[in-house]
């Protein structure tokens, strides 16, 4: 089958889709058939050796090498997919042949291949029924990163909410969720995403080019940093009494939950949430993908489609 390997950890160019064995699922192990994954910070810092915030220099790189490879990256990239599952194995008994469904692969990774085995402890859950594949493997990873951070700062009716990077991954996100919960959104986004911000159901949005987070008005009672770019030392003149400052930035890596992969696809098909798609790429244009990517600039998710193989 074809998959994404990494001969080095570095910049796109180091990505090359080689031909390797088709895996088989032991026991407590589903096979799917991928037939698109989306493409996100996740990959990026994994391939970069950087492991995120709070790592830095010689540690990030040195953390990142101990868990995939001294020399390069031991698995095949992609970490959120989504599928049909193809083989079970004799104690899985999630799901069954048919079904089809979107994935986080956690640090085994492995989604960007025509094939992944996932253990049984992983967070899948079926795809929406009316989400097409490409757009089920764009829930997952903003949508489970801004359900734990959201639910970790007591996202309810009624609230208060800043979304500081409000068109990213997790941003957009985070910003249809909180109005889904019934809080009020209020978003900062460059300017080319103030409408997006807008449509995703944002009343109030600053464009940060032109308001800084010291002229922003008013306080909240949660303040959701989705891009790890507002410290909370530039924030705290923006939070409410008993207030919650949140960050992506953080040592506190978001749990990777069926329950709210479940969450999502429910919000998906009752019409609350949109998979906010940037760019779809082909599986052989995966280092152009991978540039646009690391450029920064992505408005919602980028998605990998995938050719199953036979």
């Amino acid at each position: 089958m074809k998959a994404v390997l990494a001969r080095s950890y570095g910049g796109p160019e180091v990505l090359s889709i080689e031909e390797v064995e088709k895996p088989q699922p032991k026991k407590n192990e589903v096979l799917i058939k991928v037939h698109a994954a989306s493409l996100n910070s996740g990959d990026v810092r994994m391939r970069a050796l950087d492991a995120g915030p709070g790592f830095k220099g010689f540690m990030s790189r040195g953390i990142i090498r101990m868990m995939f490879g001294l020399r390069k990256p031991r698995s095949i990239q992609g970490n959120v997919l989504a599928g049909e599952v193809v083989k079970v194995g004799s104690e899985f008994d999630r799901f069954k042949v048919g079904d089809e469904v979107m994935a986080m692969t956690g640090l085994n990774f492995g989604a960007f291949a025509e094939y992944c085995v996932l253990p049984a402890k992983r967070a899948i859950a079926l795809k929406p029924e009316k989400a097409s594949f490409e757009e089920a493997s764009a829930l997952p990873f903003g949508g489970n990163t801004a359900l734990y951070f959201l639910h970790k700062a007591g996202l309810a009716d009624g609230k208060s909410v800043l979304i500081y990077g409000a068109t990213g991954a997790v941003g957009s996100s985070a910003t249809q969720i909180s109005r889904n919960y019934g809080a009020k959104v209020t978003a900062v986004a460059g300017p080319d995403g103030t409408a997006m911000a807008k449509k995703l159901g944002a009343t109030q949005v600053y464009d940060y080019t032109k308001t800084s987070p010291e002229k922003i008005e008013g306080t909240f009672d949660i303040v959701f940093d989705a891009v790890g770019k507002l410290p909370k030392k530039n924030a705290s003149h923006l939070i409410a009494e008993g207030g919650e400052y949140i960050t992506v930035n953080s040592l506190d890596v978001a749990k990777e939950l069926s329950q709210d992969l479940e969450e999502l696809a429910v919000m998906y098909d009752e019409g609350k949430l949109d998979a906010c798609i940037d760019k779809t790429y082909d599986l052989k244009d995966i280092v152009e993908a991978s540039r646009y990517v690391d450029a920064g600039r992505k408005k919602g998710n980028v998605i990998i489609k995938i050719s199953g193989g036979k």
